[in-house]
């Protein structure tokens, strides 16, 4: 067996962080079995070179190996890729082709972006997985392949299956081990011996002299988080080379080639989640504040009459606590102070009757025969009615014998809901 050391100057690979001489380790020892493997980092980690060693150090090394970008071929024609097709099982199908499957027997195939597969394509993967079947498209006749799959994704595996974009079965058969390559970004030590390593490559090609960062150059290099990892890091290296005649870059030179002038300190949104139920989510909060808004605004009418009628904002605060209790909450002793320091004359309001005469009469004269303004707010308030019902006896299902948190989640009291419910009738 084949040292790491040995391995990576094999395969050009540059860097001693641990992590990533763990993950060579994992793949020298599974390269012997037949047992599937799935590759995972961020994108530009160098997942591909993981099933190359994984082929090489295999008993199938002297058979064919083909690598399969799935994100890169269309929905419609992956099947056929993948698989093969018989000549007349579509539009196009002049002749008869073999898939990758069928070319590849007795080798590996290495499915890179296998997250990006559709559906009804991992139901096939899957029964190759199982027993090695699989159907050409417009086929009837099973095929036998034997076969060792690899694959790769940048895709979180939990989060897919959580939408339903990935079969948990087919996770599960892919993932017999599973492979991580850390990101650049925690590769500290091995960030410059790359952008070296690059920088050597591409003065060779470029037949120019090879570039050299400063210490304050480096430094930024390191800190630098590095979203595109080294596939980043690479074009970077080439555009300093190409672009730069002086051959010693400062960090002032380099800072002008990172994105955002190098600020390391960006805010990141780290696992954003977004229902598919936030609209429905939010119409429902809408009409719940609706409701409140209008029940809030009845008792206040209530209070508000009282005060007109008895102008005793003392004798008022005593018959009706519990509205205020409910309108104000626990700040109704200092609504109250406040009330009862106002000049006496702003509580005393005009006659209701005649105040309600003068607000109406312009706009909606005595002598008008289409004065119906009171039916339709009464069919209003019964459709709101109806849907405050609706959203109560949501929020019971949900929060089942479990009154208080309902009430939580309506935002209102476990005594207002409790008189809710009754007068429903719930």
């Amino acid at each position: 067996m084949e040292s790491v050391q040995a391995i990576k100057q094999r395969f050009e690979i540059i860097g001693n962080d641990v992590q990533l001489n763990r993950a060579i380790e994992k793949a020298i020892q599974v390269a012997p079995t037949d047992i599937s493997v799935l590759v995972t980092g961020e994108s530009g980690v160098g997942k591909e070179s993981i099933p190359k060693i994984i082929h090489s150090l295999s008993h199938r090394k002297h058979a064919k190996y083909i690598a399969v970008n799935c994100g890169a071929i269309p929905e419609g024609t992956i099947d056929s890729e993948l698989f093969g097709h018989e000549k007349g099982a579509f539009t196009g199908a002049t002749t008869t082709r073999k898939g990758y499957f069928e070319v590849a027997d007795g080798g590996t195939i290495f499915l890179d972006e296998v997250g990006e597969l559709p559906l009804t394509t991992q139901v096939r993967l899957l029964r190759v997985l199982e027993n090695g079947e699989f159907l050409k498209v417009g086929s009837s006749q099973t095929q036998k392949t034997n076969v060792r799959i690899v694959a790769a994704t940048n895709v979180n595996m939990f989060e897919a299956i959580k939408k339903n974009r990935f079969r948990e079965d087919l996770y599960y058969r892919l993932s017999t081990v599973e492979i991580n390559l850390p990101p650049l970004r925690e590769r500290l030590e091995d960030i410059h011996l790359l952008f070296r390593k690059f920088a050597s490559d591409f003065s060779q090609k470029y037949k120019m002299p090879t570039i050299r960062l400063s210490d304050d150059a480096v430094q930024i290099l390191q800190k630098y988080r590095w979203a595109g990892n080294i596939r980043q890091l690479r074009n970077v290296a080439e555009q300093v080379s190409v672009l730069e005649s002086d051959r010693n870059i400062s960090a002032t030179t380099l800072h002008s080639y990172l994105p955002n002038g190098g600020n390391t300190n960006l805010p990141a949104v780290v696992n954003q989640e977004k229902k598919e139920s936030d609209f429905s989510n939010e119409r429902e909060i809408l009409y719940k504040v609706l409701f409140d808004m209008k029940a809030d605004l009845n008792d206040l009418k209530k209070l508000t009459l009282e005060l007109m009628k008895n102008n005793d904002s003392e004798k008022v605060q005593e018959e009706n606590e519990h509205l205020i209790q409910k309108i104000y909450g626990d700040h109704d002793d200092d609504a109250f102070e406040e009330a009862e320091s106002t000049p006496s004359e702003i509580l005393h309001l005009p006659n209701p009757t005649r105040e309600r005469e003068e607000v109406i009469s312009p706009i909606l004269p005595q002598d008008d025969k289409y004065h119906f303004a009171e039916e339709i707010e009464e069919e209003e308030t019964l459709s709101l009615q109806d849907k405050e019902i609706e959203l109560i006896k949501k929020s019971l299902e949900r929060n089942r014998g479990k009154r208080k948190a309902a009430a939580a989640e309506l935002g209102i009291s476990e005594r207002t809901l409790y008189r809710k419910i009754k007068q429903f009738d719930l």
